[in-house]
Protein backbone atom coordinates (compact mmCIF):
# COMPACT_ATOMS: atom_id res chain seq x y z
CA UNK A 1 0.00 0.00 0.00
CA UNK A 2 2.88 2.35 0.83
CA UNK A 3 4.79 1.19 -2.29
CA UNK A 4 1.46 1.79 -4.28
CA UNK A 5 0.87 5.85 -2.81
CA UNK A 6 4.70 6.48 -3.21
CA UNK A 7 4.16 5.58 -7.12
CA UNK A 8 1.20 7.79 -7.84
CA UNK A 9 2.93 10.70 -5.66
CA UNK A 10 5.98 10.28 -7.81
CA UNK A 11 3.54 10.32 -10.98
CA UNK A 12 1.95 13.70 -9.28
CA UNK A 13 5.44 15.00 -9.18
CA UNK A 14 6.33 13.99 -12.82
CA UNK A 15 3.34 15.82 -14.12
CA UNK A 16 4.55 19.02 -12.61
CA UNK A 17 7.87 18.61 -13.68
CA UNK A 18 6.16 18.19 -17.36
CA UNK A 19 4.03 21.00 -17.18
CA UNK A 20 6.26 22.99 -15.71
CA UNK A 21 9.27 22.65 -18.59
CA UNK A 22 6.65 22.39 -21.27
CA UNK A 23 5.04 25.47 -19.90
CA UNK A 24 8.07 27.19 -20.18
CA UNK A 25 8.29 26.88 -23.74
CA UNK A 26 4.55 27.31 -24.61
CA UNK A 27 4.93 30.79 -22.75
CA UNK A 28 8.00 31.83 -24.72
CA UNK A 29 6.81 31.25 -28.27
CA UNK A 30 3.41 32.25 -27.43
CA UNK A 31 5.26 35.91 -26.40
CA UNK A 32 7.35 35.50 -29.13
CA UNK A 33 3.93 34.92 -31.44
CA UNK A 34 2.80 38.12 -29.98
CA UNK A 35 5.58 39.85 -30.65
CA UNK A 36 6.15 39.36 -33.96
CA UNK A 37 2.47 39.55 -35.08
CA UNK A 38 2.66 43.12 -33.35
CA UNK A 39 -0.13 42.47 -30.44
CA UNK A 40 0.32 44.73 -27.37
CA UNK A 41 1.55 43.33 -24.51
CA UNK A 42 -1.75 43.48 -22.41
CA UNK A 43 -3.78 42.14 -24.65
CA UNK A 44 -1.45 39.49 -25.17
CA UNK A 45 -1.36 38.44 -21.29
CA UNK A 46 -5.21 38.65 -20.96
CA UNK A 47 -5.79 36.64 -24.34
CA UNK A 48 -2.98 35.04 -25.65
CA UNK A 49 -0.55 34.25 -22.85
CA UNK A 50 -4.16 33.65 -20.99
CA UNK A 51 -5.25 30.63 -23.10
CA UNK A 52 -1.68 29.24 -23.86
CA UNK A 53 -1.71 28.60 -19.74
CA UNK A 54 -4.75 27.71 -19.33
CA UNK A 55 -4.64 25.12 -21.42
CA UNK A 56 -3.37 22.28 -18.63
CA UNK A 57 -6.77 23.31 -17.33
CA UNK A 58 -9.05 22.83 -20.19
CA UNK A 59 -7.62 19.16 -20.73
CA UNK A 60 -7.68 18.14 -17.31
CA UNK A 61 -11.35 19.42 -17.12
CA UNK A 62 -12.24 17.57 -19.93
CA UNK A 63 -10.30 14.32 -19.38
CA UNK A 64 -11.87 14.23 -15.93
CA UNK A 65 -14.93 13.49 -16.69
CA UNK A 66 -14.41 11.78 -19.83
CA UNK A 67 -11.32 9.37 -18.80
CA UNK A 68 -11.77 9.45 -14.97
CA UNK A 69 -15.30 10.13 -14.64
CA UNK A 70 -15.15 12.57 -11.47
CA UNK A 71 -16.62 15.72 -12.54
CA UNK A 72 -15.94 17.12 -9.20
CA UNK A 73 -11.86 16.76 -9.97
CA UNK A 74 -12.22 18.94 -12.92
CA UNK A 75 -14.42 21.65 -10.90
CA UNK A 76 -12.25 21.59 -8.06
CA UNK A 77 -9.34 21.83 -10.57
CA UNK A 78 -10.88 24.75 -12.76
CA UNK A 79 -11.64 26.70 -9.01
CA UNK A 80 -9.07 26.04 -7.21
CA UNK A 81 -6.68 27.37 -9.85
CA UNK A 82 -8.60 30.63 -10.32
CA UNK A 83 -7.65 30.80 -6.31
CA UNK A 84 -3.59 29.62 -7.02
CA UNK A 85 -3.35 31.72 -9.43
CA UNK A 86 -4.73 35.15 -7.63
CA UNK A 87 -2.46 34.20 -4.89
CA UNK A 88 0.45 34.27 -7.51
CA UNK A 89 0.00 38.13 -7.21
CA UNK A 90 0.98 38.02 -3.54
CA UNK A 91 3.88 36.24 -4.83
CA UNK A 92 4.97 38.61 -7.15
CA UNK A 93 4.28 41.73 -5.09
CA UNK A 94 6.92 40.25 -2.56
CA UNK A 95 9.35 39.35 -5.44
CA UNK A 96 8.62 42.70 -6.69
CA UNK A 97 10.82 45.57 -4.99
CA UNK A 98 9.65 48.54 -6.39
CA UNK A 99 6.47 49.27 -4.28
CA UNK A 100 3.26 48.36 -4.12
CA UNK A 101 2.71 45.64 -7.38
CA UNK A 102 -1.04 46.67 -7.59
CA UNK A 103 -0.08 50.39 -7.33
CA UNK A 104 2.28 50.34 -10.65
CA UNK A 105 -0.13 48.59 -12.97
CA UNK A 106 -2.63 49.98 -14.98
CA UNK A 107 -6.22 50.71 -13.33
CA UNK A 108 -8.05 49.10 -16.84
CA UNK A 109 -7.39 45.39 -14.76
CA UNK A 110 -9.95 46.23 -12.62
CA UNK A 111 -12.72 45.97 -15.61
CA UNK A 112 -10.96 41.96 -16.32
CA UNK A 113 -11.05 41.59 -12.35
CA UNK A 114 -14.69 42.38 -12.28
CA UNK A 115 -15.55 40.14 -14.97
CA UNK A 116 -13.97 37.41 -13.52
CA UNK A 117 -16.02 38.03 -9.99
CA UNK A 118 -18.88 37.88 -12.41
CA UNK A 119 -18.28 34.77 -14.14
CA UNK A 120 -17.83 32.94 -10.84
CA UNK A 121 -20.93 34.19 -9.21
CA UNK A 122 -23.01 32.65 -12.07
CA UNK A 123 -20.94 29.39 -11.80
CA UNK A 124 -21.26 29.48 -8.16
CA UNK A 125 -25.29 30.50 -8.18
CA UNK A 126 -25.68 27.28 -10.32
CA UNK A 127 -23.82 25.04 -8.37
CA UNK A 128 -25.84 26.31 -5.39
CA UNK A 129 -29.46 25.82 -7.42
CA UNK A 130 -28.32 22.16 -8.15
CA UNK A 131 -30.98 19.44 -8.22
CA UNK A 132 -33.61 23.25 -8.93
CA UNK A 133 -31.35 23.63 -11.72
CA UNK A 134 -30.75 20.47 -13.10
CA UNK A 135 -33.74 20.26 -15.58
CA UNK A 136 -32.52 23.47 -17.17
CA UNK A 137 -30.77 22.39 -19.95
CA UNK A 138 -30.06 21.65 -23.70
CA UNK A 139 -29.97 17.80 -24.41
CA UNK A 140 -27.59 17.45 -21.78
CA UNK A 141 -25.47 20.93 -21.64
CA UNK A 142 -26.43 22.70 -18.38
CA UNK A 143 -27.94 26.10 -19.79
CA UNK A 144 -25.88 28.38 -17.12
CA UNK A 145 -22.68 26.75 -19.10
CA UNK A 146 -23.75 28.76 -22.28
CA UNK A 147 -25.01 31.53 -20.28
CA UNK A 148 -20.89 31.60 -19.17
CA UNK A 149 -19.65 31.22 -22.21
CA UNK A 150 -21.94 34.12 -24.20
CA UNK A 151 -21.07 36.82 -20.80
CA UNK A 152 -17.35 35.25 -21.67
CA UNK A 153 -17.01 36.41 -24.70
CA UNK A 154 -19.49 39.39 -24.39
CA UNK A 155 -17.01 40.43 -21.55
CA UNK A 156 -13.52 39.73 -24.00
CA UNK A 157 -15.56 41.98 -26.70
CA UNK A 158 -15.80 44.84 -24.37
CA UNK A 159 -12.04 44.46 -22.92
CA UNK A 160 -11.02 44.23 -26.45
CA UNK A 161 -13.22 47.45 -27.42
CA UNK A 162 -11.87 49.22 -24.50
CA UNK A 163 -8.28 48.39 -24.98
CA UNK A 164 -8.71 49.91 -28.94
CA UNK A 165 -10.21 52.84 -27.74
CA UNK A 166 -7.32 53.12 -25.06
CA UNK A 167 -4.70 51.43 -26.53
CA UNK A 168 -1.52 50.83 -24.27
CA UNK A 169 1.80 52.81 -25.45
CA UNK A 170 4.10 50.88 -27.52
CA UNK A 171 7.19 49.17 -25.71
CA UNK A 172 10.56 50.69 -26.58
CA UNK A 173 12.85 47.49 -25.62
CA UNK A 174 14.18 45.68 -28.88
CA UNK A 175 12.49 42.70 -30.24
CA UNK A 176 13.98 39.57 -28.19
CA UNK A 177 12.56 37.26 -30.74
CA UNK A 178 14.38 38.19 -33.59
CA UNK A 179 16.45 35.20 -34.38
CA UNK A 180 13.90 33.23 -34.56
CA UNK A 181 11.37 32.20 -38.12
CA UNK A 182 8.27 32.27 -37.38
CA UNK A 183 7.62 29.40 -38.31
CA UNK A 184 10.40 28.08 -36.45
CA UNK A 185 8.40 29.44 -33.34
CA UNK A 186 5.12 28.06 -34.31
CA UNK A 187 6.34 24.26 -34.55
CA UNK A 188 7.98 24.42 -31.32
CA UNK A 189 4.67 26.29 -29.70
CA UNK A 190 2.90 23.09 -31.10
CA UNK A 191 5.71 20.66 -29.69
CA UNK A 192 5.28 22.38 -26.14
CA UNK A 193 1.34 22.19 -26.56
CA UNK A 194 1.15 18.65 -27.40
CA UNK A 195 3.40 17.77 -24.22
CA UNK A 196 1.02 20.58 -21.74
CA UNK A 197 -1.59 17.88 -23.52
CA UNK A 198 -0.30 14.79 -22.31
CA UNK A 199 0.57 15.80 -19.11
CA UNK A 200 -2.73 16.93 -17.97
CA UNK A 201 -4.58 13.89 -19.26
CA UNK A 202 -1.70 11.98 -17.37
CA UNK A 203 -2.37 14.03 -14.15
CA UNK A 204 -6.13 13.75 -14.08
CA UNK A 205 -5.73 10.13 -13.49
CA UNK A 206 -3.04 10.57 -10.93
CA UNK A 207 -5.51 12.87 -8.93
CA UNK A 208 -8.25 10.14 -9.22
CA UNK A 209 -5.84 8.23 -7.53
CA UNK A 210 -5.07 10.61 -4.92
CA UNK A 211 -8.36 11.05 -4.04
CA UNK A 212 -8.84 7.08 -4.40
CA UNK A 213 -5.93 6.32 -2.10
CA UNK A 214 -6.48 8.79 0.05
CA UNK A 215 -10.10 9.12 1.25
CA UNK A 216 -9.51 13.36 0.71
CA UNK A 217 -12.16 13.34 -1.64
CA UNK A 218 -12.17 14.58 -5.39
CA UNK A 219 -13.37 18.33 -4.09
CA UNK A 220 -10.25 18.83 -2.23
CA UNK A 221 -7.75 17.19 -4.75
CA UNK A 222 -8.57 18.91 -7.86
CA UNK A 223 -8.89 22.24 -5.78
CA UNK A 224 -5.55 21.77 -4.08
CA UNK A 225 -3.31 19.25 -6.16
CA UNK A 226 -4.46 19.48 -9.60
CA UNK A 227 -5.24 22.98 -9.56
CA UNK A 228 -1.35 23.64 -8.14
CA UNK A 229 -0.28 21.44 -11.23
CA UNK A 230 -2.37 23.08 -13.76
CA UNK A 231 -1.41 26.72 -12.89
CA UNK A 232 2.08 26.12 -13.24
CA UNK A 233 2.39 27.54 -16.40
CA UNK A 234 0.89 30.95 -15.31
CA UNK A 235 3.47 30.69 -12.28
CA UNK A 236 6.21 30.68 -14.54
CA UNK A 237 4.83 33.27 -17.08
CA UNK A 238 4.32 36.04 -14.38
CA UNK A 239 7.76 35.83 -12.83
CA UNK A 240 9.45 35.89 -16.60
CA UNK A 241 7.18 38.84 -16.99
CA UNK A 242 8.00 40.44 -13.89
CA UNK A 243 11.52 39.80 -14.32
CA UNK A 244 11.07 41.81 -17.75
CA UNK A 245 9.75 44.45 -16.14
CA UNK A 246 5.91 43.16 -17.83
CA UNK A 247 4.12 43.64 -14.75
CA UNK A 248 1.24 44.47 -16.35
CA UNK A 249 1.30 41.40 -18.92
CA UNK A 250 1.83 39.39 -15.68
CA UNK A 251 -1.16 40.94 -14.10
CA UNK A 252 -3.48 40.70 -17.15
CA UNK A 253 -2.06 36.50 -17.86
CA UNK A 254 -3.45 36.03 -14.13
CA UNK A 255 -6.76 37.89 -14.43
CA UNK A 256 -7.56 36.37 -18.39
CA UNK A 257 -6.51 33.26 -17.26
CA UNK A 258 -9.33 33.16 -14.18
CA UNK A 259 -11.85 34.06 -16.87
CA UNK A 260 -10.48 31.35 -19.47
CA UNK A 261 -10.65 28.57 -16.35
CA UNK A 262 -14.27 29.33 -15.94
CA UNK A 263 -15.31 29.70 -19.45
CA UNK A 264 -13.99 26.29 -19.64
CA UNK A 265 -16.94 25.07 -17.73
CA UNK A 266 -18.60 25.00 -20.84
CA UNK A 267 -16.09 22.76 -22.82
CA UNK A 268 -16.33 20.45 -19.90
CA UNK A 269 -20.05 20.30 -19.61
CA UNK A 270 -20.25 19.60 -23.14
CA UNK A 271 -18.39 16.32 -22.61
CA UNK A 272 -19.75 15.18 -19.84
CA UNK A 273 -22.55 13.72 -21.40
CA UNK A 274 -24.58 12.51 -17.72
CA UNK A 275 -26.28 15.57 -16.95
CA UNK A 276 -25.80 19.17 -16.28
CA UNK A 277 -22.15 19.47 -14.75
CA UNK A 278 -23.25 22.92 -12.46
CA UNK A 279 -25.77 20.68 -11.22
CA UNK A 280 -23.69 17.27 -10.70
CA UNK A 281 -20.96 18.32 -8.65
CA UNK A 282 -20.32 19.15 -4.69
CA UNK A 283 -21.57 21.80 -2.69
CA UNK A 284 -18.22 22.22 -1.26
CA UNK A 285 -17.10 24.15 -4.40
CA UNK A 286 -18.65 27.06 -3.10
CA UNK A 287 -16.91 27.54 -0.61
CA UNK A 288 -13.70 27.97 -2.95
CA UNK A 289 -15.74 30.60 -5.20
CA UNK A 290 -16.77 32.77 -2.05
CA UNK A 291 -13.37 32.42 -1.57
CA UNK A 292 -12.04 33.26 -5.26
CA UNK A 293 -14.90 36.51 -5.28
CA UNK A 294 -12.83 37.47 -2.09
CA UNK A 295 -9.36 37.40 -2.78
CA UNK A 296 -11.11 39.17 -6.79
CA UNK A 297 -12.21 42.06 -4.34
CA UNK A 298 -9.33 42.40 -2.72
CA UNK A 299 -7.62 43.05 -6.04
CA UNK A 300 -9.80 45.43 -7.13
CA UNK A 301 -9.59 47.59 -4.23
CA UNK A 302 -5.86 46.99 -4.39
CA UNK A 303 -5.80 48.53 -7.53
CA UNK A 304 -8.27 51.15 -7.07
CA UNK A 305 -6.16 52.55 -4.20
CA UNK A 306 -2.47 52.95 -5.58
CA UNK A 307 -0.52 52.88 -2.00
CA UNK A 308 2.53 54.45 -2.59
CA UNK A 309 4.89 52.23 -0.37
CA UNK A 310 4.34 48.65 1.05
CA UNK A 311 2.71 48.32 4.25
CA UNK A 312 4.69 45.36 5.59
CA UNK A 313 8.80 44.88 5.02
CA UNK A 314 8.49 41.79 2.53
CA UNK A 315 4.69 42.99 0.81
CA UNK A 316 1.61 45.32 0.78
CA UNK A 317 -1.21 44.77 2.39
CA UNK A 318 -2.69 42.27 0.26
CA UNK A 319 -0.51 39.48 0.07
CA UNK A 320 -0.83 38.18 3.73
CA UNK A 321 -4.67 38.53 3.02
CA UNK A 322 -4.32 36.92 -0.03
CA UNK A 323 -2.30 34.18 0.99
CA UNK A 324 -4.71 33.58 4.16
CA UNK A 325 -7.54 33.26 2.06
CA UNK A 326 -5.28 30.19 0.06
CA UNK A 327 -4.83 28.47 3.37
CA UNK A 328 -8.31 29.15 5.20
CA UNK A 329 -9.93 27.76 1.60
CA UNK A 330 -7.22 24.73 1.40
CA UNK A 331 -8.03 24.36 5.22
CA UNK A 332 -11.81 24.40 4.54
CA UNK A 333 -12.09 21.98 1.51
CA UNK A 334 -9.97 19.09 3.75
CA UNK A 335 -12.15 19.78 6.64
CA UNK A 336 -15.17 19.13 4.44
CA UNK A 337 -13.47 16.35 2.35
CA UNK A 338 -12.57 14.42 5.36
CA UNK A 339 -16.32 14.76 7.02
CA UNK A 340 -18.00 13.77 3.80
CA UNK A 341 -15.94 10.92 2.93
Amino acid sequence: MLGSQVLIWLQYLACLAIILFAGTRLARYGDAIGEKTGVGGLWIGLVLLAAITSVPELVTGVSSVVLVGLPDLAMGTLIGSCLFNLTLIALLDILYRKGPLLSQVRLRHVLSATAGIALMAVAAGSILGGETLSGVKLAWLGVPSIVILLLYLIAMRQLFRFERRHPTPPETTSPRYAQLPLKTVYFRFTLAALAIVGAGIWVSFVGGEIAASTGWGASFVGSLFLAIGTSMPELVVTVAALRLGAIDMAVADILGSNMFNIAIIFAVDLFYTQGSLLSSVSSSHLITAAIVIAASLLVIVGLRFRQKRKLFRFGSWYSPALIGLYVFGAYALFTFGIGSS
